[in-house]
Parts: C-alpha cells; structure tokens; sequence
C-alpha cells in the first residue's frame, strides 16, 4: 500500500497534504479548533445557500417561507436547525 501510495498521482497528493505533512512537535489540540471553525463557517455558507433559494424577505410573507421551509422542503427543518446551530457553534 505504500508503494501506491507514493506512485499514484493522487494518492501522492493526498499523502504529501495529510500523511506525510511535516508539522511542528509544539502542536497540541487546541489546534482542532481551527479545523472546526473551519468546518462551521463552511456549514454556514452551504446551509445559507440552501435555506436562502426558498426564503422571502417580504413582510407579509417571511414567516409563511420559514414554515414552507420546516414543513415542505425535503430535510428543510433539519437545514434550518442546522444553520442556527452553526452559528451558535461558529461564536461560542
């Protein structure tokens, strides 16, 4: 597997970006924050994208969108909580 590994030509990327990724030995684990921050933000983008195709901003129509949104769209509720969440985790 280590020959394939460093024969083909994207197992060899992947193997120089995560496995074989020189780091520095002072690395501790308050370094994951980052990658989960990272992970938060990109959750927010793509669940923001998503709940934005079906919302309205118009007065008298917002709350009617929100509820289109939980009730009609496939997995919408569980979009819309995972947005609120994100941001909740994103700050905290």
């Amino acid at each position: 597997m280590t020959i394939m590994r460093k024969k083909h030509p994207l197992l060899k990327i992947i193997n120089h970006s995560f496995i074989d990724l020189p780091t520095p030995s002072n690395i501790s684990s308050w370094w994951n924050f980052g990658s989960f921050l990272g992970f938060c933000l990109m959750v927010q983008i793509i669940t923001g994208l998503f709940l934005a195709m079906h919302y309205t901003s118009d007065t008298t129509t917002a709350f009617s969108s929100v509820a289109h949104i939980c009730r009609d769209v496939n997995y919408g509720w569980l979009i819309r909580y995972a947005h609120a969440n994100g941001a909740s985790m994103f700050f905290i």
